[in-house]
């Protein structure tokens, strides 16, 4: 027998070895059959929520889902994700990194990649007293409705445009210019895009970072779930070094940028670089966790809230009805002579309520970032063998129908019948996670979600494409971590407000 067959046989054997034992030391979830060597990574459809909870309606709304020799958990109910998240939230509480996200992360040095510990902790307080307090939301909100503002404008322009007449809009393209920008100005302090629409060079290099770290990530799928198929794909060292240097020369310049001027003013503004800089001999932190920080908060709020307003504008279209009523509700409260401000929303609970269905409909991450087992646990009364990944598939858990009426149906007024938090303290309702590991960000990005809404529906009346039906657009997601719709939306945009009311509100700050 040759060596090369020997090495593939022991392979094979010491996985099989390996399965057997944990299958029989332990009482795992339920699931589909894992093959040998590759698990389910083959049985898996493309987009996993739906894959996932097809499953659950076939095992329980508790599996297992082998990923080559790995271990992955699956939840799918409000109570499962309860435990998984409340009551055994510390044994459950750090984080499976892959290759590419351990290079990214320097091991766990930022918020998003790190294990439970000190060093999590610290970090989380940073962002929880410190860069999401209140205060600094609020002085942050000229930014927010600044570019919110500057979207409404690009609109109008476009869609009164007469060489546009009867054309729809690609809505996406207006949504991710603000999540863009915002998240930019937020975490840097600088606006790439001028009232042109030209990106500075620092904003081209940004983007092409932005890009190449996708690419990256994207690189190694299958051999991060069969350990020893890595010396077949190893890591690309050259290029995760060459990746890591890049962003970190643009992050540098940028912090440097921001030394320099508050050494001349004396004065300390409210950016995210900022604030970091400011905080790091109070918190010790070093170089590599504000610039893991800084592009956690890009990384998660970039594409998340365009997605969220995208699908929100999606049932928006289908259901006139919800439209209609949340316009009357911004003309009743905000009039025809200023535009709605955030400071308007406690007036404003059927738009606040529209929001929050979409959010339950649509979450932007359906599966919440895996959370790894440091120590044997029981959920659901199975057994979670330490080093397991558990995922609560918050997609299913909003759609559950034991829990919520006509759960597919977009229907805002369920909100208004009952307050239900969305922050991680009712497990019915989890777009921003719950517990250890929630979204320090929540507040914020539900407060753009819901600008970004009520601007939208109180400058226009919006209807499908020409020669669409509202019942025809596509409300299927693209495959990936985040939920984009398959099929960006199209979209008619008519302008209901003085004409006036249309210029962007430009502040500098």
């Amino acid at each position: 027998m040759s060596l090369p067959l020997i090495i593939t046989v022991s392979i094979i054997a010491i996985f099989l070895a390996n399965t057997l034992y944990q299958r029989l030391r332990f009482k795992l979830p339920p699931g589909p059959r894992a093959w040998p060597v590759v698990g389910n990574l083959y049985d898996i459809k493309p987009v996993r929520f739906r894959c996932y909870t097809e499953w659950a309606q076939a095992y329980g709304p508790i599996i297992s889902v082998w990923f080559g020799s790995t271990l992955n958990v699956i939840v799918s109910n409000s109570e499962l994700a309860r435990e998984v998240l409340k009551e055994h939230d510390q044994q459950l509480a750090d984080r499976h990194r892959s290759r590419s996200a351990a290079k990214f992360s320097r091991d766990g040095q930022d918020l998003i990649w790190a294990d439970y510990g000190p060093h999590y902790v610290k970090v989380r307080k940073v962002c929880t007293l410190e860069l999401f307090s209140p205060k600094r939301l609020e002085a942050l909100r000229p930014i927010r409705e600044d570019e919110v503002t500057a979207m409404v404008e690009s609109i109008f322009i476009d869609c009164t445009n007469p060489e546009s007449k009867g054309k729809s809009l690609l809505v996406r393209k207006y949504l991710g210019a603000v999540a863009f920008n915002n998240i930019t100005r937020l975490a840097f302090g600088k606006r790439f895009v001028n009232s042109e629409g030209i990106m500075d060079e620092q904003g081209q290099e940004f983007k092409a970072i932005v890009a190449n770290g996708l690419k990256l990530g994207a690189s190694l799928a299958m051999a991060e779930h069969i350990p020893w198929l890595r010396w077949m794909f190893p890591l690309e060292e050259e290029s995760f070094a060459k990746h890591g240097a890049r962003r970190d020369r643009l992050t540098r310049a940028i912090m440097e940028e921001h030394t320099l001027a508050r050494q001349k003013s004396g004065g300390v503004k409210q950016h995210f670089v900022d604030a970091l800089l400011t905080l790091q001999d109070k918190y010790d932190l070093s170089e590599d966790t504000i610039i893991g920080l800084l592009w956690d908060m890009i990384t998660a709020g970039m594409d998340t809230t365009a997605i969220s307003v995208e699908w929100a504008m999606a049932e928006l279209i289908r259901s006139p009805r919800v439209q209609q009523k949340a316009q009357e509700e911004l003309d009743r409260v905000i009039g025809f002579g200023r535009v709605m401000s955030e400071t308007d929303f406690s007036s404003l609970p059927y738009l606040q309520s529209v929001a929050k269905e979409a959010l339950r409909l649509h979450p932007p991450t359906p599966l919440m970032l895996p959370h790894r087992a440091n120590a044997n646990v029981k959920i659901g009364g199975y057994d979670i063998p330490k080093g397991s990944n558990v995922h609560v598939n918050v997609w299913a858990v909003a759609r559950d129908p034991a829990v919520w009426k006509d759960p597919e149906e977009f229907r805002p007024e369920r909100f208004l019948e009952e307050d239900v938090d969305m922050k991680g303290h009712d497990f019915r309702l989890l777009p921003f996670g719950a517990g250890r590991r929630v979204c320090p960000g929540a507040q914020l990005g539900i407060n753009l979600v819901t600008s970004m809404l009520g601007h939208l529906l109180h400058h226009f009346t919006w209807t499908p494409a020409e020669g669409v039906k509202p019942e025809e657009i596509d409300m299927f997601e693209n495959p990936g971590l985040v939920a984009y719709m398959r099929a960006p939306l199209q979209a008619m945009a008519n302008p209901r407000l003085p004409s006036h009311l249309y210029s962007r509100v430009a502040v500098d700050i």
